[in-house]
């Protein structure tokens, strides 16, 4: 387990990020199922939720991925890379705002070596902000789909670390 410490309103945290267990898969598609449509909530479409356990191309791609929680006593948040790939990148609803999915991704990028890469919904503009403020540039545009329904994204690249 690798901890963290950091101030927030001069109040310092001890926050952990581990590596996955199987133990954590409730957690994980817990987390995933309140925040899946958030990643497309600008999107015009009304989309449905298809639960993780029940997604076999993304489930497939997560289990094929080195998966980290964030835990400080409870799962709050996970993120997922294959080689170079972010692959997923949730926080739980209740828990943002608190540098959560910030933390994530700065292991994350730590846990990658040179360029990096991941996959965004075209129109969650706050995800692509972030992304940004790390480095990451739109590479491209492609349509792809959701639960059946077609939804455009972005690749964003992320050539070097900041400095």
């Amino acid at each position: 387990m690798e901890n963290i410490t950091f101030l927030i309103n001069e109040e310092e945290y001890h926050m952990s990020i581990r590596e996955f267990s199987e133990k954590d898969y409730p957690r994980i598609f817990q987390i995933y199922a309140r925040s899946k449509l958030d990643e497309l909530r600008f999107d015009k479409k009304g989309f449905k939720l298809l639960p993780l356990e029940n997604d076999e191309k993304r489930l497939s791609a997560l289990k094929e991925s080195k998966i980290y929680v964030f835990d400080d006593g409870e799962v709050r948040g996970y993120g997922a890379i294959f080689e170079s790939e972010i692959r997923a990148l949730f926080v739980c609803p209740s828990a943002r705002g608190k540098g959560i999915g910030k933390q994530i991704l700065e292991f994350l990028l730590l846990k990658i070596n040179g360029k990096a890469s991941l996959f965004v919904a075209k129109t969650n503009e706050p995800a692509k902000a972030l992304y940004r403020a790390y480095g990451f540039a739109v590479s491209g545009e492609f349509l792809t789909d959701y639960n059946g329904e077609p939804v455009y994204a972005n690749e964003m690249i992320r050539i070097n670390g900041p400095c």
